[in-house]
C-alpha cells in the first residue's frame, strides 16, 4: 500500500454554502416558479381565472396548470369555485398583512394619508421600496367619483412617477431628476406612469434620516395638471415632515 493517504473532504458546516456554491441566480426551483406564476397571475386585479387562463397567462399546459393550483389549494393559496373558476385563497391576504405589519407604521401613516385626502380631495399613499419596485403599503381614496384606484399592495415601477423617483433619490439614485429631488425636496410627475395620471410626493424619514418611504398625493390630469400638482406641494410636504417626525425623523 502507498504512503501517500488521501485526506477526506473536510465537513461543510450546516447552513453556510460550499465555496464554489452556484450564485443565488442559479439557485432556483423550476416548479416553485411556476406555481408562483400562477399566482402573479391575478396581479392585474382579476377576480376569478378558468384553467384555461391561467394556462394561457403562464404558458403552462392545463393539466400541468391544474398540478400545481391544487397544490396552492392546499395551502390556502387558491380557491376554486363550484364552477370551477379559481381565485385568490386567504394566505396571500394573510402573508401581506404580516408583511405590512413588519414595518410597524400605520398607526401613523394611516392618519396622514387621511388628512391628505381630505386636504386634497385626491387620493393619498404611502410607498417603500423593494428590489428594483415600489410597493403601495398603505393608501385612502379620494372620495371624488373620479380618481385614481390604487390597492394596497400593488407594485408599481421606481423609475416612472414621483413616488418612485422620490424613493430612488433616497437609496442611491444618480440621475438628474434624482438631484433634483434630492435639492427640493419633493417629487411631481404628470403623464410618466399612465399619460391619464400625475402624482406629487416627498420623503418620510425615521429614526438616524434613514428613509421609510414616500408620502404621495395622486389623481387624474383632467384635475392635477402640473399648476395644481405644484399648488399641492406644500401640502405634501407638510404631512411628510409631520410624519417624519412623529416616526423619529
Amino acid at each position: 500500500m502507498s504512503g501517500t493517504q488521501v485526506n477526506p473532504k473536510p465537513a461543510r458546516r450546516r447552513g453556510r454554502p460550499a465555496a464554489d456554491a452556484p450564485p443565488a441566480a442559479a439557485q432556483r426551483v423550476e416548479a416553485v416558479e411556476r406555481a408562483l406564476s400562477l399566482l402573479e397571475a391575478f396581479a392585474d386585479g382579476s377576480r376569478t381565472l378558468s384553467l384555461a387562463e391561467l394556462a394561457a397567462r403562464t404558458g403552462l399546459y392545463p393539466s400541468t396548470a391544474l398540478r400545481l393550483a391544487g397544490s396552492l389549494q392546499r395551502f390556502g393559496y387558491l380557491t376554486r369555485s363550484a364552477d370551477g373558476a379559481w381565485r385568490l385563497g386567504p394566505t396571500p391576504l394573510r402573508l401581506g398583512a404580516l408583511y405590512r405589519a413588519g414595518f410597524d407604521l400605520a398607526t401613523q401613516v394611516r392618519p396622514a394619508i387621511a388628512r391628505l385626502v381630505a386636504r386634497t380631495g385626491e387620493t393619498a399613499g404611502f410607498y417603500v421600496r423593494e428590489g428594483d419596485r415600489r410597493i403601495c403599503l398603505f393608501r385612502e381614496a379620494s372620495p371624488r367619483p373620479i380618481r385614481l384606484h390604487v390597492e394596497e399592495g400593488a407594485t408599481m415601477p421606481l423609475d416612472r412617477g414621483a413616488g418612485g423617483h422620490v424613493l430612488m433619490a433616497y437609496t442611491g439614485g444618480t440621475l438628474p431628476v434624482h438631484g433634483q429631488v434630492r435639492t427640493v425636496g419633493y417629487a411631481i410627475s404628470v403623464g410618466e406612469r399612465d399619460p391619464e395620471t400625475a402624482a406629487v410626493a416627498a420623503p418620510v424619514f425615521g429614526e438616524g434620516g434613514r428613509l421609510l418611504g414616500a408620502l404621495a398625493v395622486s389623481g387624474p390630469v383632467i384635475r392635477l395638471d402640473r399648476p395644481a400638482a405644484e399648488a399641492m406641494v406644500p401640502v405634501v410636504m407638510e404631512e411628510a415632515r409631520a410624519l417624519s417626525r412623529a416616526l423619529g425623523g
